[in-house]
């Protein structure tokens, strides 16, 4: 690839970019009122932030077990309102459990 084409490229992607977040307040100049339309832009932060993070989760270990077990201790935890760090270190500790067991079966 030459130079030239590489500007080009980065010209067109940053381009479309901007355009693609730049987009949403030139469509939409006065405030939202409608209820159904702003509780579904709330939750769309959270819906791409599962659709990112479980299918890693089944991904980031050796067996689907030991990825469903950490899996289900990190949602009873959070569900127990535990903090993030002890959500996450204790799923881990789950799956590493799993996995030494599955090891040593």
């Amino acid at each position: 690839m030459t130079l030239s084409t590489f500007f080009i490229y980065l010209v067109l992607m940053a381009g479309s970019t901007y355009l693609i977040r730049v987009l949403p307040f030139i469509a939409v100049k006065n405030k939202i009122r409608n209820t159904f339309i702003r509780s579904f832009l709330y939750y769309i932060p959270y819906t791409v932030l599962t659709a990112m993070t479980i299918p890693a989760i089944f991904t980031a270990t050796g067996s689907v077990l030991s990825a469903c077990t950490g899996l289900g201790v990190a949602v009873l935890l959070a569900l127990k309102k535990c903090s993030l760090t002890t959500v996450a270190l204790l799923a881990c500790l789950a799956v590493y459990l799993t996995e030494l067991l599955q090891s040593l079966l």
